[in-house]
């Protein structure tokens, strides 16, 4: 299994427009990538900071979310909204 953390800081008065676009991603991603088993967005320690918390069957269904339509789609929305470039930590499982 390969979990993701991401943590991405949104634009003052973007919140509403990335969690529109964020929930949207989230079913699309859940709906139709089968080696997806968890992509869930939260709301982080600052009121612009959202934590997004994957999960994925391997490397090659990440690739596959990656590369995905929806995924392609949603970033020209998402890119806007964000005040930083996101943080991204990939983890391998042990257990």
């Amino acid at each position: 299994m390969v979990a993701v953390i991401a943590t991405l800081e949104v634009k003052e008065g973007k919140e509403a427009e990335f969690e529109a676009v964020m929930k949207d991603l989230a079913a699309k991603t859940l709906a139709n990538e089968t080696g997806c088993g968890l992509y869930a967005l939260h709301r982080g320690k600052g009121e612009r900071t959202y934590v997004v918390l994957e999960r994925y069957v391997d490397r090659a269904a990440l690739a596959a979310h990656s590369s995905s339509e929806h995924f392609r789609a949603a970033m020209p929305r998402l890119m806007p909204c964000l005040a930083a470039a996101p943080k991204i930590e990939t983890l391998e499982e042990v257990t």
